[in-house]
């Protein structure tokens, strides 16, 4: 038996280690596939969003011609697309097209007529949505993906109509090539199912019908009208038998006779064993304490004699001494009470004359008058010598019923409550809906008033408010004067809105203004008129409160109303961001800044694929003898374009695409390489620091990636920017700093005076170092208030064992003053620049800095 187990087990462990080693190949696949299936959603939208856009200008002059419509669109192939040409067809007959070379075969293909094109356009028209069809055969020749843009334009007395069909051709080879999948360097093979965005279900157009049938990863590319599949599988196929399968089963070969050996030593002792089993059968006897624990009497009903022997309990239950005499059945009917006496015994009398089962539920009266409620079950049987008897047993259900009862009483009263619910139901509703402090309707309410408006053609317009300096009101004269502030500016809203105007309260100091038929002098006259009455003081208990209001407004110029709060946020940053208590409209301009931003995020997207992100190296040195004391690791792009570039060019894009922590990764490893180079050629560099994000330190993942990289305890610093709130309790954050420093990695405080670090997070996290922010090193020169400022800093930091760096040394007086303060290391461009790593290594063999010393 040990051996069938062991060989089951093994047979089990080795089934499991080729699951094992089966999923980590799917997924890998899966990574790459995912980064395939982000690429072609993202190629897609972004064809279609600059597409969009003359749309809108359609919907305005719809009567315009080949030329103005060529003149349009050269300006969307001007942008890094897949567009292959973009036909207009009034009425569903193509009748403008851009460019014109080449697609002269396209004019005047009707819709209706073609059978590959109808459904869509028609599907397009009929539903008013984008339709994102193919590969379809073009008239024009050649293959593409075609984007069907239905177009309504306003009619004179209201409504609209239907103008026709805008149609984007997207290049089938072009976006193949921009997303990857024909990318020689892509180690799967990819197919595509899912013609005309049909998802899994459709044809395959892309890729071998071996990738379909080899057991494939699989991911879905969701599309404006649809989706597509994306399978994928190692090219070659998959591996047919794990890595480590002969060590793992020889593994199992020894673990195995490490087990047989003491099974055959425990058998003879087995059958010591068998001389135990006599103990279970005293066990037996137990039953009957645990019958007589639960309450249940057991009795026995000989129906020929009418004779009956109750055990104790049924005794007890009938009032009965615990005697072992006999009982007859008059005994038992007499305890009945007298309503249950007759149903109980025709229930005895069926169960005997059918000789069935009998169950039954009554009530016994007591000598002293006490009601207790029974429950009686018990089958026939026949013993042997033939006589008929009904065995069963009896237990007090009184408690049962007694709660039965009250649970009646409990829903009764439930049900008289209804009524009231009902009415509390309405103003619950009413409270969902709208805000408690000013009256107004809610986010809530504002989302289902844009769900039911959601036409593009509706002439609406929203006006996004948000207060300024209402947080300072707040902490410094309590929540009760932001509650008066808040009530004000509703009031001050309102009374300026019109009578049909919408007016909600969508956050803490979050304002929305829905208004019709307005132009934008009418709206940007609103928007004075409320910035100028929301400016005037208003008294609370004494105290003069001032505070002002940002808003952002936005048209519904050919979008959805849903959009509209989106374009109004965005025009609500804008004003924050050129002084606040002003207004801004959605326009153009912050269109195409929108544009320009993801034309970044797209090349840093690509700068990560091509490795364009590299380290450059500012060097330390210590204060007292300018040696060499470490290099600080800084990411710089080298655009292909635009030359080397800063991070203050590309970081907001990066943290928003949430590829800093993997910048930061690139340049910790080209630190760690640089640094194993310089330490083999003799330049006897202490260590090197690099930058770690916040969101780096959010990442479960981090530890795991250090401890691959075999650092060595001291040669590596972790430098924090301040502003990551040290001071606030983030488990994970606090979890990986531990483990960064038992990896031995030090710990460094980056920016030191400008954000948000305080004493206590100092002794909580205690860091190796601090840096100075040369906002405040640079004015040392010619200011003793800042000197005064540097040296606390710098004493601080002595006094807690930390070593405290000086950044923006930049003249000989820096460092001869920072010296005599006590600072350790020095930094800045008086010793030397940001370099790369061949520069750098040129620079610490020169030592011409010693000399400027």
């Amino acid at each position: 038996m040990a051996f069938v187990v062991l060989l089951a087990c093994a047979l089990l462990a080795d089934r499991q280690n080729r699951i094992v080693s089966d999923q980590l190949e799917r997924a890998d696949v899966l990574a790459k596939v995912n980064i395939v299936r982000a690429k072609l959603e993202g190629n897609i939208a972004g064809n279609l969003r600059l597409v969009q856009g003359l749309v809108a200008t359609i919907i305005t002059e719809p009567d315009m011609g080949q030329e103005r419509f060529a003149a349009l669109a050269a300006n969307l192939f001007q942008q890094k697309s897949q567009l292959r040409d973009i036909a207009g067809a009034p009425d569903l007959i193509i009748s403008l097209i851009y460019p014109m070379n080449g697609n002269e075969k396209a004019l005047g293909v009707d819709y209706r007529k073609n059978e590959t094109q109808r459904r869509a356009a028609i599907q397009a028209r009929d539903q008013r949505v984008l339709v994102f069809a193919g590969p379809v055969e073009l008239a024009q020749g050649g293959l593409g993906f075609i984007g069907r843009i239905p177009v309504f334009v306003p009619k004179a007395g209201g409504g609209d109509r239907f103008w026709g069909i805008v149609s984007a051709v997207v290049d089938v080879d072009r976006l193949y090539a921009a997303s990857g999948l024909t990318d020689p360097e892509l180690n799967i093979d990819v197919a595509l199912t899912g013609k005309d965005a049909l998802g899994g279900g459709g044809e395959r157009f892309f890729g071998g019908q071996n990738v379909i049938d080899g057991h494939p990863v699989t991911a879905n590319v969701q599309l404006p009208s649809g989706s597509w599949q994306i399978s994928a599988i190692p090219k070659g196929g998959w591996p047919a038998a794990p890595k480590n399968e002969w060590t793992l089963r020889a593994l199992m070969l020894l673990a195995g006779a490490l087990v047989v050996l003491p099974i055959m030593v425990a058998g003879r002792l087995f059958g010591e064993r068998q001389k135990n089993y006599a103990e279970l059968r005293r066990l037996s006897g137990r039953l009957e304490l645990a019958l007589e624990a639960s309450g249940i009497g057991v009795w026995e009903h000989d129906l020929a004699t009418d004779r009956m022997v109750w055990d104790d309990r049924v005794n007890e239950i009938y009032g009965k001494p615990a005697d072992g005499q006999p009982r007859g059945y008059d005994d038992w009917v007499r305890a009945i009470h007298p309503e249950d006496r007759a149903r109980a015994q025709r229930d005895f009398d069926r169960a005997a004359g059918n000789k069935s089962l009998y169950s039954s539920q009554y009530r016994l009266l007591g000598p002293d008058g006490a009601v207790r409620h029974v429950r009686a079950r018990a089958s026939f049987f026949q013993d042997i010598d033939g006589a008929p008897k009904l065995i069963g047993a009896e237990w007090d259900v009184t408690s049962d019923v007694l709660l039965n009862e009250t649970l009646r009483r409990e829903r009764q009263l439930t049900e008289s409550k209804n009524a009231e619910l009902n009415v509390a139901k309405a103003q619950i509703e009413y409270a969902a809906l709208h805000d408690s402090l000013t009256g107004l309707p809610n986010r809530r309410y504002l989302d289902e008033l844009l769900a039911e408006n959601t036409g593009p053609n509706q002439p609406t317009a929203l006006l996004h408010l948000d207060l300024d300096r209402f947080k300072q009101i707040n902490d410094t004269l309590g929540h009760a004067a932001g509650d008066a502030m808040l009530v004000h500016a509703s009031e001050v809203i309102k009374a300026n809105a019109g009578p049909g105007d919408f007016v909600a309260r969508i956050g803490g100091d979050e304002f929305v203004v829905m208004s019709h038929g307005l132009d934008d002098d009418e709206l940007a006259a609103l928007a004075d008129r409320i910035i100028e009455q929301m400016r005037q003081p208003l008294d609370y208990r004494g105290h003069p409160c001032r505070f002002g209001v940002s808003i952002g407004i936005a048209a519904n110029s050919g979008v959805e109303t849903k959009q509209l709060l989106v374009n109004a946020d965005l025009a609500l940053y804008r004003a924050k961001g050129r002084g606040r208590n002003r207004y801004e409209f959605f326009n153009e301009e912050l269109q195409n800044e929108i544009v320009r931003t993801k034309q970044v995020a797209d090349e840093i997207l690509g700068g990560l694929e091509r490795n364009e992100f590299v380290a450059y190296y500012q060097p330390q040195f210590d204060a007292r003898t300018l040696e060499i004391v470490g290099v600080e690791a800084l990411s710089r792009w080298n655009h292909p374009r635009r030359g080397v570039l800063a991070p203050d060019a590309f970081l907001k894009v990066a943290e928003e695409l949430n590829v800093v922590s993997l910048i930061d990764r690139t340049i910790l490893e080209q630190a760690l390489e640089n640094f194993g180079r310089w330490n083999q050629a003799h330049l006897k560099i202490p260590r090197v620091s690099v930058n770690v994000s916040a969101r780096r330190l959010e990442d479960k993942s981090l530890i795991e990636g250090l401890r691959k990289l075999d650092i060595k305890q001291g040669t590596v610093s972790f430098e924090l920017v301040e502003s990551i709130f040290l001071d606030e309790n983030d488990e994970l954050v606090t979890w990986n700093i531990e483990h960064i420093k038992e990896l031995g990695i030090d710990i460094e405080i980056d920016d030191f005076g400008t954000g948000h670090a305080s004493i206590v997070s100092l002794l909580k996290l205690q860091p190796r170092r601090l840096k100075i922010d040369r906002q405040l090193v640079i004015p040392i020169t010619g200011s003793s208030a800042q000197r005064h400022l540097v040296l606390s800093i710098i004493e601080i930091g002595k006094s807690l064992g930390i070593e405290v760096i000086a950044e923006g040394v930049e003249t000989m007086e820096h460092a001869r003053i920072l010296k005599e303060l006590g600072c350790d290391i020095l930094q800045g461009y008086f010793f030397g620049r940001p370099m790369e790593a061949s520069a750098f290594k040129t620079f610490a063999r020169s030592r011409k800095w010693l000399a400027a010393g």
